[in-house]
């Protein structure tokens, strides 16, 4: 052989070996990661190829895969009462990705997960199509309904928790959506999609989970907790050294009540929370200090991130507020800032004699055929508070509800704690204040649920917003069709 001739083999065997060297690489190294690229669109294609899973509630899907036969998808997702549950689901579009629970268990859902490896082997060897794996979530379908039928029109949304498990049993945020509306990957989903993100009220925001507003004085439970656990009372009806008004702290700025007749003036812990005296909880965490009230606010779960497994927004308690901030910051204005599930946690704690669960939304994933692939087990997020701090804001709570600004929540047959809250939010406190209701509810079987209700917008009349009026009746709606009151 010529040397030409030689040179020009070696070097098409060099591009051989090269080739082969490259098609190993890619098939072998970054087999995994070309397979989850988000731009591949075969993964698009796969998980519509074949039915989806579905997310159970109360022993019935509210999902479906529906067979449309078309040139790359074979199936479209649907939902039953999609607004109602799309909270707890998101969505699940050819057009648009995918988001909460359908998104963080797509695997699981589209039969992908190697924990159905084995499940989808015999399918094939039987012949059977593969299918997904369902979701079976924690949620109660008759606290869901309830909670969305008392949110009605307005905007706001609602958390019910199971205390002794951390279970959610409602998770509701409204105006609402249907995720079938954008399922598909036609003109009229995408008008669809647009439409519901360029929408002023944010139908698509999950306002149980992601979004945060000042807690008013529902936050004062956190503030009588912190009083409690750092001995500065003893006793629900100790009396504190409050005067009315009371002057913030170096400043000449005066701490007002809702109303000039409440006995809030040197009043009891337990009068202060009945009549829910601004001055009486501001005074009180002012003299704590904010060192001792961010330490008793975090143990309630502020300032820490929650996976359900849906993550929500971190709500919020400030570090470095003045003597006078911190004043504000306890009665749940200045910068304190919470979201529905982080309320619902503060009341589920209370009721559960100060053990704060894990708040969880999943209770189970099976395959196709029923068998059990996980099961979730109850943990505990933190000890919030001792037993005896517990009973004495159980205490308090009843007392709100028997004899004070939450009586709209009464359940004939229950013990029923709650505290009310209007929050002040705007630009020098001009917007629509948020009315609030944070409760719980126990029976004689010892069942229990904790609600936390927000309501954004529930009337243009200013004077009309309180938490008692209008976050309240939700929360007994709610409590009621829990426990079956």
């Amino acid at each position: 052989m010529n040397k030409p001739i030689r040179r020009v083999s070696i070097f098409c065997l060099v591009l051989i070996l090269a080739l082969m060297v490259r098609t190993n690489w890619v098939q072998g190294v970054q087999a995994d990661s070309l397979a989850s690229n988000t731009h591949n669109d075969r993964n698009k294609y796969d998980r519509y190829a074949y039915p989806r899973g579905n997310i159970i509630v109360d022993g019935e899907r509210v999902t479906s895969s529906d067979f449309v036969d078309g040139l790359r998808y074979k199936y479209k997702r649907s939902w039953v009462n999609g607004a109602l549950y799309a909270p707890v689901t998101g969505y699940s579009s050819q057009s648009f990705g995918s988001s909460q629970l359908e998104s963080l268990e797509d695997g699981f859902l589209a039969g992908t997960d190697d924990r159905l490896f084995f499940r989808n082997t015999l399918d094939m060897l039987t012949g059977k199509d593969k299918q997904g794996g369902d979701v079976v979530t924690t949620i109660n379908a008759k606290a869901q309904k309830a909670a969305f039928e008392g949110l009605g029109s307005k905007k706001g949304a609602v958390v019910a928790l199971d205390p002794a498990t951390g279970a959610i049993l409602a998770l509701v945020s409204t105006p609402s959506y249907d995720p079938g509306t954008f399922a598909g990957g036609g003109d009229a989903d995408a008008k669809a999609w647009t439409d519901l993100n360029a929408d002023p009220n944010k139908p698509m925001l999950n306002r149980a989970l992601r979004e945060t507003y000042p807690p008013g004085s529902t936050f004062k439970l956190v503030t009588a907790a912190a009083a409690f656990e750092n001995n500065v009372f003893q006793n629900i009806d100790d009396k504190t050294e409050t005067p009315d008004p009371y002057i913030l702290p170096g400043t000449s700025q005066e701490l007002k009540n809702e109303s000039a007749n409440e006995p809030c003036e040197g009043a009891t812990l337990k009068v202060g929370m009945d009549y829910s005296c601004n001055t009486v909880y501001g005074k009180i965490g002012s003299d704590l200090g904010r060192d001792k009230m961010r330490e008793q606010a975090e143990k309630f779960g502020f300032n820490t991130t929650v996976d359900t497994p849906i993550r929500a927004v971190q709500s919020f308690y400030p570090k470095g507020s003045s003597p006078d901030g911190t004043a504000l910051d306890s009665i749940g204005q200045h910068d304190t800032r919470a979201t529905p599930l982080q309320m619902a946690m503060v009341a589920s704690a209370i009721a559960n004699n100060g053990s704060l669960m894990q708040p969880y939304l999943v209770a189970q994933e099976r395959s196709a055929n029923l068998t059990t692939i996980s099961q979730h087990s109850a943990k505990q997020f933190g000890q919030a508070i001792s037993p005896a701090t517990a009973q004495k804001l159980q205490d308090m709570m009843v007392s709100v509800v028997q004899n004070g600004t939450g009586k709209n929540a009464q359940i004939p047959g229950l013990t029923v704690g709650g505290k009310t809250g209007t929050a002040q939010h705007g630009e020098g406190n001009t917007g629509l204040p948020f009315a609030w209701f944070v409760s719980y509810a126990k029976g004689a079987d010892n069942k229990s649920v904790a609600v936390a209700v927000v309501v954004e917008d529930g009337s243009n009349n200013r004077d009309g917003i309180s938490g008692g009026r209008l976050a309240a009746p939700i929360a007994k709606a709610v409590m009621q069709a829990t426990l079956g009151k």
